[in-house]
């Protein structure tokens, strides 16, 4: 079978987990391309016998180059596969995360495709505060135990879909301004000039086209979508977030730690993690190829509950 997987991506999350799926289905024997979502991508799904769209998750909603890139679909040709996987990252396992499917769902269902199953994914905070490198490692495993049962429901053509309720559905709408208001706060981001070495790797990295150097320096436009790829993969922790500047996270996670054991779980959201981690790791514990890294980031290990 042959798949795509679209994804949208700013700290390299989403397409961390969109790469270990690829791994695990093309061991399969399958095929599947990946492409990244830019401002100029084009969807087009006809001659897939699978589509995953993928993004993570921005004030539980999918971000807004998402609902962008769902609305130049164009209508499901005849003879074309209308199964559709929404996979999301989140820094969080809350079911409020669940309504971010909302809109994608919505948007593929008029142009003629069908979600029928969904892959979500915890992974470390770029935005809010930083994660204890054990507690990213935990996440990579279990994210790679996840990424087994997600190429099973790609086989299958079905899987898990969430459950929204009314309340997340009025959460999730509200929280929705982040939508209109990012672009506005995006234009007041700065550099810190004292730190900053105008290596250019803030304009690289916008997967938006939103950065430009102006004077020797970075300035920012007004096509932010709150991504953080800016001041998280910053080298010099130089960018300076605006309003939102007290929750930055800068540098990379290391991945291949040791992982937090239960009683070292962070207590913050401290029962959903434990039991997404717990659900994880009943799954079978086979060997996951991670091509992202060009390396082996799990080894076989007994896991339980």
């Amino acid at each position: 079978m042959r798949a795509v997987a679209y994804y949208f991506t700013g700290t390299g999350n989403t397409e961390r987990v969109c790469r270990k799926l690829k791994a695990e289905w093309e061991r399969r024997g399958h095929i599947m391309d990946l492409i990244r979502i830019y401002p100029d991508t084009q969807p087009m799904f006809e001659g897939y016998d699978r589509m995953i769209v993928g993004y993570p998750v921005h004030g539980f909603n999918a971000p807004t180059p998402i609902h962008e890139f769902l609305k130049k679909l164009p209508v499901r040709a005849e003879g074309t596969s209308d199964k559709v996987f929404l996979l999301r990252t989140s820094g969080e396992p809350l079911a409020l995360n669940h309504a971010s499917g909302i809109e994608p769902e919505r948007l593929l269902k008029k142009k003629g495709y069908s979600v029928v199953g969904e892959f979500p994914h915890v992974m470390p905070y770029n935005i809010i505060f930083r994660h204890p490198d054990g507690m990213a490692a935990r996440m990579e495993e279990a994210s790679n135990l996840k990424v087994l049962r997600d190429a099973d429901d790609l086989e299958k053509g079905t899987g898990w879909r969430a459950k929204v309720t009314p309340l997340m559905r009025a959460f999730s709408f509200i929280v929705k301004i982040e939508h209109p208001a990012m672009p506005l706060l995006g234009r007041t981001f700065r550099v810190n000039e004292n730190l900053c070495i105008n290596c250019g790797k803030c304009v690289k990295s916008c997967p938006r086209g939103n950065i430009s150097i102006k004077d020797g320096k970075p300035r920012f436009g007004g096509q932010c979508v709150g991504c953080m790829a800016c001041a998280f993969l910053c080298p010099k922790d130089a960018v300076r977030i605006s309003l939102l500047n007290a929750w930055r996270v800068n540098g990379a996670y290391s991945f291949d730690g040791e992982p937090v054991d239960d009683e070292r779980v962070i207590r913050y959201c401290r029962r959903s993690y434990l039991k997404y981690f717990h659900e994880a790791e009943s799954l079978p514990a086979l060997p996951v190829e991670d091509n992202f890294h060009g390396e082996q980031v799990r080894e076989e290990r007994e896991m339980g509950c």
